[in-house]
């Protein structure tokens, strides 16, 4: 399985569309994960012409946004035997100790830990294995390191219990 990734694209505050760069990035993919900060739902709309779309909630998402039945706070995926959490801002608790370490028979509310972890909120890249979760931040096609301009997305491919995760840059 083939997923795009992309988070930030603050459409059309920072730009007026989604650059052509990332809709031919993600030709091909078999599925859309936006990581929040969508702004406006054309974005999403636009998304879904290449793949299906789910999208998580940004701390700057407008209340029309949040309705959209594709948005929520965190989405808790099961993907060819990967558990993927897609939210905006990273989950630091479950770096620490406490969270590691806990009884094997307590579960998160939604009955899984995650093996992969999709996020945005930082605008920049994050490629990046601890504690074997995969965290991944495809930075900003539109708004990197809170520069305008072509910037970033994400590819994750999942292939039974292989996972591998790439950032591109657009030009």
């Amino acid at each position: 399985m083939r997923i795009g990734l992309v988070s930030d694209t603050h459409i059309p505050e920072v730009e007026k569309t989604l650059p052509a760069e990332l809709i031919k990035a993600f030709r091909g993919v078999d599925l859309i994960l936006h990581a929040g900060d969508i702004f406006d739902l054309t974005v999403l709309d636009e998304l879904e012409r290449i793949a299906p779309v789910l999208a998580a909630a940004g701390d700057d998402d407008y209340a029309n946004t949040l309705k959209d039945k594709r948005v929520k706070d965190r989405h808790v995926l099961k993907l060819d035997g990967h558990t993927i959490w897609l939210i905006h801002q990273k989950p630091y608790q479950i770096l620490t100790p406490w969270w590691r370490n806990r009884e094997l028979t307590r579960k998160d509310d939604d009955g899984d830990d995650p093996d992969i972890v999709i996020f945005g909120h930082e605008h920049r890249t994050v490629l990046e294995d601890v504690h074997n979760i995969l965290f991944v931040n495809s930075g900003s096609p539109t708004f990197l390191d809170y520069k305008r301009g072509l910037g970033t997305v994400g590819i994750l491919e999942l292939n039974g219990s292989k996972r591998e995760a790439h950032i591109l840059y657009l030009r």
